[in-house]
């Protein structure tokens, strides 16, 4: 792989128009004001300590500048200050950047805020082909984050993930300035940390899954030394008293005895010691307290041993000064004043689809909080990985990591939003709003970087700021998913149905929720989804000529986290889902998985879309009708425990990586205030 800033430096031989943003800037600065000249990179003197300098030095490297022993006519300049006047929050990652044509100043609050400005700049990194050399715009740029934790976790301890794909998605994502990685550790299904005083913890007739793969503690201590090499910090999760039923298949006692305290005592002697970070998570989730003392000793043994303690909330109740940390899961995770907290309330993107959930996750505020302060630290997106997924590019790209990650990494830097994740503003209603511009305006950032940045890794987000439908309220049933109703019939925005108007609304995305998988607790397109009801969703897509594309679809998007069974053959899903274009029905593809009985063990293979090949399709000249009738019967079935009542749908090139780019969505095919969207 290219490094980052020769990427942009090789698109960005001409600026394209950006809407708000000249580059793509991600997550983008708090303040920047452009002066309309450029530095040209070819000889410059480094002025700064030997800590700093590293990273500059291997940036001007690449970029194929020359760095002098001696000052020169053009200078980069860093310095580091305890505080910066106009940064209002304080922070170690603040800095300030100001670019001319003969200077890179830098100052900022530590080598931390030194390196947030070099990932800046290496997004504003261009090649100038008339003088054959990079170039930066002469900019002056205030920044500073507003959350100090944004961060992501991966269940290692239910699905083992190799060394390398760790560091992989760590070195892409702290491009971004993501600078927490949460190593979920141990789990009922595994061990996954090397112990030299109990070996036998980590044998494989004591692993239900994946048996025998676990991290050495040497590969422990090289992904902290990677981490820190990054300005990432790692936090180790030793899940006790719950989720322990590797723990107890080994010893055969339970971590709230007194044996099982003494054993996991000199476990943690072995974690503090090998892992050289500041935090050990210590779970405290989902679990029968039967020992009160056993938390407040392991918090006070961990402490004790020069680490802070992080604990899930709901967990054990803690008050003022008996924790160090809290990390909220579910809607019940509740911040305590006194008690920093990390958001990962709503965050957990293994239940995520690809498009919609996007959409809420960037509007939504880290826990309805403008910005961080000291009892809000920021929030974490997790991937829980109850469901068995041997493939991890399968996990990456079903769980939409890059995607999800990028809306977080822009939305905990900058702070704001226009909501929180269980309000409104989850869903893209209308057009001329700032809501519906900030969003449009990320995505074309984001898209830029999955093309350049993610070239080649699993990344199945596409533009869908562009497509827009027109939804009918729902029509009742009566449990009778197979029947008709008018919008089968004739296209119109209201019908008259057993003396009942049904009206149709617009919105806009690749993937709508009627309901949402969290049901009453997110809303979905309707205020009060009731079960035993029809929709229909209809676009129109002009297309200049024919043309044979892709099309990404599904209906039922299967949570990575359920023992939901794939559909039965020859249907979409359990609900009766059907989708037609230009009055030719799209058929489903055949289902790889035949099992009957519901299993966390057998793999996801092909339900989801991300999974599989898009549809093959054929647009005509003109105006293409995609029409979706979408039936619910039960929200939870014998097969499918939480029934999404939902659609994904976009037009994508044949081999599913982009969207197509010469076509137009309209409500209607009379619309034409979206020929726009062409040009």
């Amino acid at each position: 792989m290219k490094p980052f800033f020769i990427l942009i430096a090789l698109f960005y031989c001409w600026i394209p128009n950006w809407g708000k943003s000249l580059y793509p800037l991600l997550p983008y600065p708090q303040k920047i004001t452009y002066t309309d000249k450029q530095l040209v990179l070819d000889k410059l003197y480094l002025d700064t300590t030997e800590e700093i300098s590293q990273h500059w030095k291997e940036w001007l490297q690449n970029i194929n500048a020359t760095l002098t022993p001696a000052q020169t006519d053009k200078t980069i300049k860093i310095k580091i200050k305890g505080s910066l006047p106009e940064i209002p929050i304080p922070s170690d990652e603040s800095y300030k950047l100001s670019i001319t044509e003969k200077q890179i100043e830098v100052t900022a609050t530590s080598s931390t805020g030194a390196y947030r400005a070099l990932q800046t700049i290496q997004q504003l990194t261009t090649y100038a082909k008339n003088n054959r050399s990079y170039c930066l715009p002469t900019c002056e740029i205030i920044d500073w984050p507003a959350f100090r934790i944004r961060g992501f976790m991966l269940d290692v301890g239910r699905t083992y993930i190799s060394i390398n794909e760790l560091k992989k998605e760590i070195e892409l994502l702290s491009k971004f300035k993501i600078n927490v990685f949460h190593w979920h550790l141990t789990e009922n299904q595994a061990w996954r940390l090397e112990s030299k005083i109990y070996p036998k913890l980590n044998a494989p007739e004591n692993m239900t899954r994946m048996p025998g793969k676990y991290y050495t503690l040497q590969e422990a201590k090289e992904l902290v030394a990677f981490c820190k090499q990054r300005y990432v910090t790692l936090i180790p999760e030793i899940d006790m008293p719950g989720h322990s039923a590797a723990f107890v298949r080994t010893f055969h006692t339970d971590m709230q005895s007194e044996k099982g305290m003494e054993i996991l005592k000199r476990l943690m002697d072995e974690v503090c010691e090998t892992f050289d970070v500041p935090f050990i998570h210590i779970g405290t989730d989902e679990v029968l307290f039967t020992n009160p003392q056993f938390v407040p000793e392991m918090v006070a043994y961990i402490r004790n041993k020069g680490k802070k303690v992080i604990s899930w909330n709901p967990g054990w109740k803690y008050q003022t000064g008996e924790i160090d940390m809290t990390q909220l899961w579910s809607f019940r995770g509740k911040a305590q004043p006194g008690i920093p907290a990390i958001d990962s309330r709503y965050h957990y993107i293994n239940h995520f689809d690809t498009f919609a959930d996007l959409i809420a996750l960037y509007n939504s505020r880290i826990y309805n909080q403008d910005m961080g302060n000291e009892d809000l630290a920021g929030s974490i997106l997790a991937i829980w990985n109850d469901r068995y997924l041997q493939n991890e590019k399968q996990i990456v790209a079903d769980n939409n990591l890059y995607a999800h990650m990028l809306a977080l990494a822009e939305r905990s830097w900058r702070g704001g939003g226009y909501g929180y994740f269980d309000e409104k503003t989850n869903l893209l209603r209308k057009k001329d709003t700032e809501i519906y511009t900030q969003f449009a305006d990320f995505e074309d950032r984001m898209l830029w970087h999955k093309t350049h940045t993610f070239k080649g890794e699993p990344f199945p987000y596409v533009r869908q700021a562009n497509v827009v439908w027109r939804i009918t309220d729902a029509f009742p049933n009566e449990g009778d998913l197979d029947r008709a109703f008018p919008p089968e019939q004739e296209e119109k925005e209201s019908y008259l149905y057993k003396g009942k108007i049904y009206q149709s609304h617009i919105v806009y995305g690749a993937g709508v929720y009627l309901r949402h998988v969290w049901g009453e607790l997110v809303p979905g397109f309707y205020p009060s989804p009731e079960e035993n009801h029809t929709a229909y969703a209809t676009t129109w897509i002009f297309s200049p000529e024919e043309q044979k594309v892709g099309l990404f679809l599904e209906f039922q998007n299967y949570s990575r986290s359920e023992s939901d069974l794939a559909p039965q053959q020859g249907t979409w899903d359990y609900k009766g889902s059907r989708a037609w274009l230009n009055q030719q029905e799209i058929l489903p593809p055949v289902w790889e998985n035949s099992h009957k009985e519901r299993s966390n063990e057998i793999p996801l293979t092909n339900e989801n879309a991300t999974s599989r090949p898009p549809i093959q399709v054929t647009l005509h000249k003109g105006w293409n009708k995609l029409f979706l009738k979408l039936p619910i019967g039960k929200f939870k079935t014998p097969e499918v425990r939480l029934v999404k009542w939902m659609f994904n749908a976009v037009l994508v090139t044949p081999d599913g990586k982009k969207e197509i780019d010469n076509i137009i969505y309209s409500p209607d095919k009379t619309t034409t205030t979206h020929l726009s969207q062409a040009q």
